[in-house]
């Protein structure tokens, strides 16, 4: 390892400069990243020695949020401006990492393989809501693991955030799927949820922080996230494909004059209300709420309630326009059956090669997350396509990923990689498709009709 001393005074620098360390406490600080690299084994520091190091130089928690506040009376981009590159200079935002994942758009859709996080395949995990074992935090996304050595969230910073008149807090992801991934969790460790309240919720975030969207996971196992058991929002600086699909056909309400109500364009089932009225907006989109979670078709493979529990919930999602807050409720079920035991409405057995995790929030908006073991199996495949041979029998799995790709490459349009690109937007879309609940749009408006829609 580096003389220590100059280790340690590179590192002193490196916080003056990006991490916004005190010179009054530049001999403190020295002296605990010294005892810490003291150590430390080798030349490199490991993911828990940086974290260890790394908090030590970042700013306490109060400091962080104390800057973050005074930054938002300026405005909110400035104050998540400055607390995102603030996580990123910390190390608590992987960037670099993250920065590695492929990413590409293929079929109006984004397609990233995360190489940085485990597949997750377990729903019986999210409903368990990862409880942190031996420890006081009563979860993984609770307040408490702030600095929290054993899940390595020294440099862990939150900030306080007010929502629906509750006390909330803010926190970006260490390995976020877009843009500026974070998430707003209730500071009181309750159940997921969605009501009216929630609208009022995803609201407030949007009217504070105008250049995010925010949405809400369906609180139910396998169409909602990895964290059932806290209440909590996901957001950030990104646009997803769904909200800026366009609307296949537009409604409206007598009792809601000034609203918009569009069946969107969309391979799942969503439903985009449009108003500058909160009113409206918390008004029509519990009234849809309401129906969908009691909505019964056992033709559709619809099934509101059984000796399972509820298997209908929304998931809503708002962004803030020039047309005022355009809050998309998608329709999800996560009912089962003998056929698909994964879900009905869930990615089918066809494609669980390339995904078989939840379709939660954020591929139902359009931005699909593949496993980081997708990158050499199909790099592998393309050799096999572009040598001209047949599939082994190891790779028998993708046979469908394997003929469509090739008809795709056969075209001569398109190169082998660009041609597994598009199969692969192609069956992210087909799983998309899987997930709607009404597979005719025709239904959907009937839906809405009976809450008093007009076209």
């Amino acid at each position: 390892m580096k003389d220590l001393l100059q280790r340690t005074e590179e590192l002193i620098a490196y916080a003056e400069e990006y991490l916004e360390l005190d010179k009054g406490d530049e001999n403190y600080v020295k002296n605990r990243v010294l005892e810490i690299l003291q150590n430390c084994e080798g030349e490199d520091l490991s993911e828990e020695e940086a974290d260890e190091v790394y908090g030590a130089l970042s700013l306490l928690p109060s400091q962080v949020n104390a800057k973050f506040q005074s930054l938002l009376k300026t405005s909110g981009k400035a104050a998540t401006d400055w607390l995102y590159d603030y996580c990123v200079h910390n190390d608590y935002v992987k960037k670099a990492k993250l920065d590695k994942n492929p990413r590409f758009e293929s079929n109006g859709l984004i397609i990233t393989i995360n190489k940085a996080k485990p597949e997750f395949r377990d729903s019986k995990k999210a409903k368990a809501g990862n409880t942190v074992e031996g420890g006081f935090a009563k979860c993984v996304i609770c307040r408490e693991n702030e600095g929290l050595a054993s899940r390595n969230k020294r440099t862990l910073r939150t900030v306080d955030i007010t929502l629906g008149g509750q006390d909330w807090f803010w926190q970006y992801s260490p390995y976020g799927y877009f843009h500026e991934h974070g998430i707003a969790v209730n500071c009181e460790h309750i159940p997921m949820h969605v009501d009216k309240g929630t609208f009022t919720r995803l609201m407030d975030f949007v009217d504070v922080f105008p250049h995010y969207f925010i949405g809400c996971n369906a609180a139910l196992p396998r169409i909602g996230g990895s964290v059932l058991a806290h209440d909590h929002y996901q957001g950030g600086g990104e646009i997803l494909p769904m909200h800026r699909a366009k609307a296949a056909y537009t409604l409206t309400h007598k009792n809601y004059p000034d609203a918009v109500i569009e069946v969107v364009d969309w391979q799942g089932t969503v439903i985009r209300v449009i108003s500058k009225n909160r009113k409206d907006i918390e008004e029509l989109c519990e009234s849809i709420r309401a129906a969908w979670v009691e909505y019964d078709c056992p033709e559709l493979g619809i099934i509101a309630q059984d000796e399972d529990g509820r298997h209908n919930n929304i998931s809503p999602t708002v962004v803030k326009t020039e047309r005022g807050y355009e809050m998309s409720v998608i329709l999800r079920s996560n009912i089962t059956s003998e056929e698909y035991p994964d879900g009905v409405f869930h990615a089918h057995p066809e494609f669980h090669t390339i995904k078989k995790e939840s379709i939660g929030l954020i591929e139902a908006q359009g931005l699909f997350i593949l496993p980081g073991r997708l990158e050499s199996e199909l790099a592998e495949i393309e050799r096999i396509i572009e040598e001209k041979r047949e599939l082994p029998p190891e790779y028998e799995a993708f046979r469908l990923v394997y003929d469509e790709t090739k008809a795709i490459y056969g075209n001569g349009n398109l190169n082998v990689h660009e041609a597994m690109q598009e199969e692969l937007g192609s069956i992210c879309a087909r799983i998309l498709e899987n997930t709607a609940v009404f597979k005719d749009r025709a239904l959907t408006i009937e839906f809405l009709k009976n809450l008093g829609c007009a076209l």
